[in-house]
């Protein structure tokens, strides 16, 4: 049983999902205390206490402490067996978040893993699932990943309910990746969006964005505009935002989101994304801040050596690099300074189905 201080770092759920997750994929019990400590409101909320019950449902887990509010919990794994399940988090709690727990040990599953998850897709402080569509996925698919999500419906902060689908197959093993620049921009592309809001938000968004970006010499990015009026559910809230990604030259996929609120112009909005595109761009680093939280333990289930450069050595991301050295016992090597570019190596354990439990 590895303990587990969840204090350490930002002291948020981070420390625990990837905690579980780890221990998932890598068949060690973990023993997780502080949960959230840092927050305004420690310990277990909805979406935390959600996430763990699938993983556990997933790899046959046996967990104590699995209540709201809790700050402590043991985590026992078991066999990754695969399946379909569902997930109704009840609140507006982040359906990609829940996602980032489930994934790891999904791919070592013994059948397809195919789950629906109602709850939020844009909400503050975590990846929008358009994020996660575009980004996360695809750079994963270069490792070897084999997964795909669909967004069904929306859902914003306070209300939730939004729906999201997503189906990932067993991989035998996942390979290294190695991308230290990013190169050239090759294309920027974009959704922007809009529930129960006059569509025009949504187009303003957009159009700030691509101004933005046209000023700092991309003028062909292409922004979706995504704004449902048929069919809506009633019970549903408002709730607007846009992300926006560039594709490199050299493969790499960086991006950015910023969601709408109360009193906040569109334009705004849109210029924020977009800034905060070409702040990350100008280091010439091959991963966003956001993505290099969420590769860092595929770098190390990976079989290899892996090897990328950051636009933001975030304390999210050295935070997740302590704990996995922890917990699997692994070295990363990592050159820069916190809030600064960097780069971050790692030699994978190469982990298998089998490494795992799956015969």
């Amino acid at each position: 049983m590895i303990d587990i201080d969840g204090s350490i770092g930002e002291g948020g759920g981070s420390v625990l999902r990837v905690a579980v997750a780890l221990s998932a994929v890598s068949r060690k019990p973990v023993h997780i205390y502080n949960i959230r400590a840092n927050r305004p409101r420690p310990g277990l909320a909805p979406q935390h206490m959600h996430s763990v019950e699938a993983l556990a449902k997933l790899t046959n887990a046996r967990v104590d402490g699995l209540s709201i509010r809790s700050t402590e919990l043991t985590f026992e794994p078991g066999v990754v067996e695969g399946g379909q399940y569902r997930v109704d988090v009840g609140t507006a709690g982040s359906i990609t978040l829940i996602l980032q727990a489930l994934m790891p040990a999904a791919a070592f599953a013994s059948k397809s893993v195919e789950v629906e998850i109602t709850g939020g897709t844009d909400v503050p402080m975590a990846p929008s699932i358009d994020y996660l569509k575009n980004v996360t996925i695809p750079m994963l698919r270069k490792m070897g990943y084999l997964g795909e999500v669909e967004l069904v419906r929306r859902g914003h902060y306070p209300r939730g309910g939004g729906i999201v689908q997503a189906k990932i197959e067993p991989v035998k093993k996942l390979g290294a990746i190695r991308l230290i620049e990013a190169g050239r921009v090759r294309r920027i592309a974009g959704i922007s969006h809009c529930v129960r809001l006059p569509t025009h938000i949504a187009t303003r968004q957009a159009h700030a964005a691509k101004l933005a970006l046209l000023r700092a010499g991309h003028a062909d990015a292409v922004i979706k505009v995504d704004s449902p009026q048929a069919n809506l559910d009633p019970q549903l809230g408002p709730g607007t935002g846009i992300t926006i990604w560039a594709e490199t030259e050299r493969g790499a996929i960086l991006g950015e989101s910023c969601l709408g609120r109360p009193g906040k112009p569109a334009e705004q909005v849109g210029r924020e994304a977009a800034r905060g595109l070409l702040n990350q761009l100008k280091t010439g680093s091959a991963f966003d801040r956001y993505l290099t939280d969420q590769i860092i333990p595929y770098m190390v289930m990976a079989e290899g050596s892996s090897e990328i450069t950051t636009a933001d050595l975030t304390l999210h991301t050295l935070t997740n690099i302590g704990l996995i050295e922890k917990i699997l016992g692994v070295k990363f090597e990592v050159e820069g300074q916190q809030g600064q570019p960097g780069k971050i190596g790692v030699e994978g354990l190469g982990f298998t189905a089998a490494v795992i439990g799956v015969h």
